[in-house]
């Protein structure tokens, strides 16, 4: 299949059909874009969501996997399942994007550059996750070039679980089991999940080796909740993360002398506890978050280097509502962090204020505008701000939605990045240098269309830069400096949903991404479009329900200009009910067998078949 081809396929899925009557979609409920509960038809920024029911569906073990069939986000991936892999929104690098589960914040702050590792996060568990596009420093802070909030399954009445086991190709097997309950007092939620395969070499350049590169994970997550009263709430959750990866490229401890034995180890304990009060018109959130992250490195067999992070954060969540038409959003986020490598040792606190308006005009215009202001140990204080409005116009049993945002943001030196620069390592002209933060502004515009019949289709221009870019010193090796140009990216969103029958559901998207670093150089391992096709099929009255699925990338260069591959990869996915609560499923991806390198010299998975059943009671 090739790009023309693609694109007008995804255009045609894209046409106005024939409507079985699912909703209208503006009605949804979303969390992410002001941390509060709005209306879709009242949020004026870019906002993805991705349902359980889309999880379990499309299969895939690893999360990345199933949302990079959103619109605007494009995944590198160095080598297969648990290997290093960079989640871009709108081209902007993985470690700008802020990642919380249950409002749990998964940053590690014991990497280079503190951010998610989204390789390690399973799907398996995932009730919803919504994506909010651009920068958000507003209610995020530091690095939240984009915010992705997942929430677990939940529970409230009675007693349910899922039991779940399949096994493929790479020697796969997972086993993951769901338990959850409740009645109007408590509710609960416990969730584990087991993965493991056996890989396939992570480089091409391994040609002594040659050996399968695999890895396994296991991952505990738990939820209880408590109505003390009809006002006060008490919630905690916490989660386990741990995991063996093995790949290519690394130097032996003793000679550095290169070798394809090579494995980390990658452990992280989350938590959060909060207390939700509501007093008539104000609501208060009080929480306290926190992970500690263990990263560790092995040349055959023995420690080359790894880290600890420690991430905590006091939170307060408000809210005044004056009326049906205003409310105001406020909060304080008290952070510390801090890591510890043997080499370097480095904490430090910041603290940030914010607050929003939030207001409706004439039944059918709603604004937002807000300020925060953080105070950071490091490079002093910043303030970033965010404006937002969407315009209804109805049309019978169909609305038109017009929207609009603006925002800043900014990411902070990474603890190592500053330790590295007063460090014995560092020379002229980064030694002694403290970097300042980054700074980052972007707006969209863009339209919906959204019908009572389940019609949905939105149209989105993006224009995003970064300026004062920290960057490490490859010319002469001194350390961390930062760029006095800027960097962009700007592009368009298309995205359609539609029931083309009863039976037979249809979704793509398009985006268009032009980005250029501040040299005036094309931004490595973009890629200028991205395309997702898929359908969904569900005869014998939904027993039956079959998927397929079509991811494009084209356009996107690597260093010093080098093409990357174009490619096409089609996944099928099928499940079957056998009787009430018992399903057979399996799913095959890269059924055309597509080769192809998301980072050169890494290899990507082959056509592989996967096959399992799930137990619901």
């Amino acid at each position: 299949m090739n790009k023309f081809l693609f694109f007008t396929a995804l255009a045609i899925a894209s046409s106005p059909p024939t409507l079985a009557d699912t909703g209208n979609k503006l009605e949804e409920l979303i969390v992410v874009s002001s941390r509060v509960e709005m209306p879709l038809r009242r949020v004026g920024t870019s906002v993805s969501v991705v349902t359980g029911d889309e999880i379990r569906a499309r299969g895939f073990n690893s999360l990345f996997e199933v949302l990079r069939s959103q619109p605007a986000i494009a995944a590198s991936n160095s080598g297969g399942a648990g290997s290093a892999t960079s989640l871009r929104i709108r081209g902007e690098e993985g470690y700008r994007t802020r990642v919380f589960i249950d409002g749990i914040d998964i940053s590690n702050a014991a990497g280079i550059q503190i951010g998610p590792n989204i390789e390690h996060l399973l799907s398996a568990g995932v009730e919803r996750v919504e994506i909010l596009r651009g920068p958000q420093g507003l209610m995020y802070g530091a690095d939240a070039g984009g915010v992705i909030n997942i929430s677990t399954q939940t529970s409230s009445q009675g007693l349910d679980g899922t039991l779940s086991a399949e096994g493929g190709r790479y020697g796969t097997v997972q086993t993951s089991a769901n338990l959850g309950g409740g009645n109007d007092a408590v509710d609960f939620n416990i969730s584990a999940a087991d993965f493991g395969n056996d890989g396939f070499s992570s480089r091409t350049t391994d040609t002594t080796l040659d050996d399968d590169d695999g890895y396994d994970n296991t991952t505990l997550h738990a939820r209880i909740g408590w109505n003390v009263s009809s006002d006060l709430r008490l919630e905690i959750a916490g989660r386990d993360v741990s995991s063996e990866n093995e790949y290519d490229d690394c130097f032996t401890v003793e000679t550095f002398a290169p070798s394809n034995d090579c494995d980390n180890d990658f452990d992280q304990q989350a938590w959060r506890a909060q207390a939700d009060y509501s007093a008539g018109r104000f609501t208060h959130q009080l929480a306290y978050t926190g992970n500690e992250t263990d990263l560790q490195f092995f040349t055959e067999g023995q420690s080359s280097f790894g880290g600890d992070g420690d991430l905590r954060r006091w939170t307060y969540l408000g809210s005044f509502t004056g009326s049906d038409a205003m409310r105001l959003v406020y909060g304080v986020d008290l952070q510390s962090e801090s890591f510890d490598d043997g080499f370097f040792e480095r904490d430090r606190d910041q603290n940030g204020y914010y607050v929003e308006y939030q207001g409706r005009f004439a039944d059918n215009v709603f604004l937002t505008a807000g300020a925060r202001y953080d105070d950071n140990d490091d490079f002093g204080t910043h303030t970033t701000y965010r404006v937002s409005g969407a315009y209804i116009i109805p049309f019978n049993s169909s609305e038109l939605k017009l929207k609009g945002a603006y925002g800043t943001g900014f990411r902070a030196p990474s603890l190592y990045e500053i330790a590295y620069n007063s460090s014995s390592l560092a020379t002229l002209p980064a030694f002694g240098t403290t970097p300042a933060e980054e700074e980052s502004e972007g707006f969209d515009i863009g339209l919906a269309w959204s019908t009572d019949n389940g019609l949905y289709l939105e149209a989105n221009y993006f224009d995003q830069s970064i300026s004062d870019e920290i960057f490490f010193d490859l010319v002469s090796f001194s350390g961390y400096l930062q760029d006095s140009g800027t960097t962009d990216s700007r592009g368009i969103e298309l995205a359609a949903e539609a029931a083309l029958l009863e039976t037979l559901s249809v979704s793509a998207n398009y985006t268009y991404n032009d980005t250029e670093n501040a040299s005036g150089s094309t931004r490595i391992r973009r890629p200028k479009h991205l395309a997702n096709l898929g359908l969904n099929w569900r005869p014998l009255a939904a027993k039956l329900v079959l998927g397929l699925n079509v991811r494009g990338s084209y356009d996107a260069e690597d260093i010093d200009g080098a093409a990357l591959d174009d490619y096409e990869v089609l996944d099928l996915n099928a499940s079957y009910e056998i009787v009430q609560g018992l399903q057979l499923y399996g799913r095959v991806e890269n059924l055309l067998d597509e080769d192809y390198e998301e980072v050169p010299t890494y290899n990507t998975s082959g056509a592989a078949a996967y096959a399992g059943v799930r137990y619901s009671f």
